[in-house]
């Protein structure tokens, strides 16, 4: 598999397959949304859209970055969303880099958003696809953030070699600069779990792919193939 990773800013063409990495904390988060049982994610483009869509649909919730803000019933923190149901609800999400990330790609024929919770689902995806071309947006620190490209290289890995260990990847994620930043309360709307949440491998056994859907980019849990699977995804 030939595995390129990339920035946002980096993108001069729409990739065929995209894998959209952003560890802290957005696809974690994303990740335990469903896990608390949301139907979808929509992605947003601007905080304005996501108090719009939450406007025209009073059932949905919204999550942003940063502090607790008026029009927002939860933000961007795993360890704050471990104690919410969402059972059947549709959440919209808006985030600095994740949500821009998977925005950038939306033309790509597949588009994955992950991060170590989703790491081996995600890795399957790709194996079960069997894709020449795979091409990484590392969403943090204009794509230099540390623990993306850690994520990012271990799904890789995992891609092309299913016994690739995990270890040397969560221990330089864990020494990432974003991890500091929240130990710290550097960021704001942070629960003290969340980076701890964030290193936790393959918390959920499902991918998550995100598509157009009547305009919006709409987040699914992707179901995930048996290694001997010959799928279409």
């Amino acid at each position: 598999m030939d595995a390129r990773f990339l920035g946002i800013a980096d993108l001069v063409e729409v990739p065929s397959v995209a894998v959209v990495v952003d560890v802290m904390r957005a696809f974690t988060v994303a990740a335990w949304a469903f896990g608390q049982g949301a139907e979808k994610i929509v992605l947003a483009e601007s905080l304005d859209e996501a108090l719009t869509l939450k406007a025209r649909h009073p059932d949905w919730a919204a999550l942003k970055d940063g502090p607790a803000e008026p029009g927002f019933d939860m933000v961007n923190s795993p360890g704050l969303l471990q104690s919410i149901d969402l059972g059947g609800r549709t959440v919209v999400q808006k985030t600095t880099a994740g949500t821009v990330g998977a925005l950038a790609v939306k033309e790509a024929s597949l588009v994955l958003c992950a991060s170590f919770v989703v790491a081996d689902a995600t890795a399957r995806v790709l194996r079960a696809r069997g894709s020449d071309g795979v091409t990484f947006v590392v969403t943090g620190e204009d794509g230099q953030a540390d623990e993306d490209l850690a994520c990012a290289h271990y799904i890789a890995g995992r891609a092309t070699e299913a016994g690739t260990d995990a270890a040397a990847f969560l221990r330089r994620a864990g020494a990432s600069r974003a991890a500091a930043e929240l130990a710290e309360g550097v960021r704001q709307g942070v629960h003290p779990d969340d980076v701890a949440l964030c290193l936790e491998l393959d918390r959920f056994p499902f991918a998550m792919r995100a598509a157009l859907e009547d305009s919006l980019m709409v987040l699914r849990p992707c179901a995930v193939p048996a290694l001997t699977d010959e799928v279409s995804i």
